[in-house]
């Protein structure tokens, strides 16, 4: 058991999908004497000082967004961590020179992931990789409750972005005939059979990109991280709740 630190490690949870910061702020938050999730962002960077910026990497596997580097010299960004399915020698190293701390895997549980946020914390964990089954121990992820895998809602997502099957073979680090199969399987219980019509329903279920900050109460008064008990600082400009 991980003991617990003098205070709460202070975390954000960044990715562009709301589903997907929000489902790993439900995670951790029955851990509050470790860590205390303070702030969602999607596609926006944190406002709120904090020990960790834990990074999802759904949809961003490459690692070449230029938000890295923004987190990376932020102030406000204590240690930078990844959270993810793939970390090759290669990203670990691309990783490493863009000031990324440390990577965490996704199998973890929310029990391991708050243990582990409060190590990397205290500076006992670096970048190592990673290479897993690509599993959401959050259980929350676009287009989840329509029957998509994980894998294939980032495919979606991804797709639903305007990618090629190339870029997408790039993004997520897969070979162009695993792309074209999670596509297939995709579309099949999408009830979609052109890459139009799976953009279109991409974008009614939540697969697109979203832009959004949520700030949440103090650890004495959090509740749970839903719609209904988190204060929203703002709602930025093209920020729609997720359907």
């Amino acid at each position: 058991m991980t003991p617990a630190p003098d205070r709460p490690v202070n975390v954000a949870v960044i990715n562009d999908h709301e589903l997907i910061v929000r489902g790993v702020a439900s995670m951790l938050q029955p851990y509050p004497d470790l860590v205390r999730v303070v702030e969602l962002d999607a596609d926006l960077m944190p406002v709120t000082p904090v020990d960790v910026a834990l990074y999802d990497t759904f949809t961003h596997t490459s690692l070449d967004e230029p938000d890295l580097d923004d987190l990376a010299a932020s102030s406000r960004v204590g240690r930078l961590v990844l959270f993810t399915w793939v970390l090759t020698e290669e990203l670990v190293t691309t990783a490493r020179a863009r000031g990324v701390h440390a990577a965490l895997p996704k199998s973890l549980d929310g029990a391991g992931l708050a243990a582990a946020l409060v190590k990397v914390h205290q500076g006992e964990m670096d970048l190592v990789t990673v290479n897993e089954e690509p599993v959401m121990t959050t259980q929350s992820w676009p287009g989840r409750d329509h029957g998509l895998t994980p894998r294939e809602a980032e495919i979606i997502a991804l797709v639903t972005s305007g990618l090629s099957n190339n870029e997408i073979a790039e993004r997520t680090y897969l070979s162009i005939n695993s792309v074209k199969s999670y596509i297939r399987s995709a579309y099949r219980t999408m009830g979609v059979s052109t890459r139009s019509q799976a953009v279109l329903w991409g974008i009614d279920h939540g697969m697109a990109p979203t832009r959004m900050r949520v700030l949440l109460p103090a650890a004495d008064t959090a509740g749970a991280v839903s719609a209904g008990s988190v204060s929203d600082l703002a709602q930025q400009d093209g920020y729609r709740p997720s359907r």
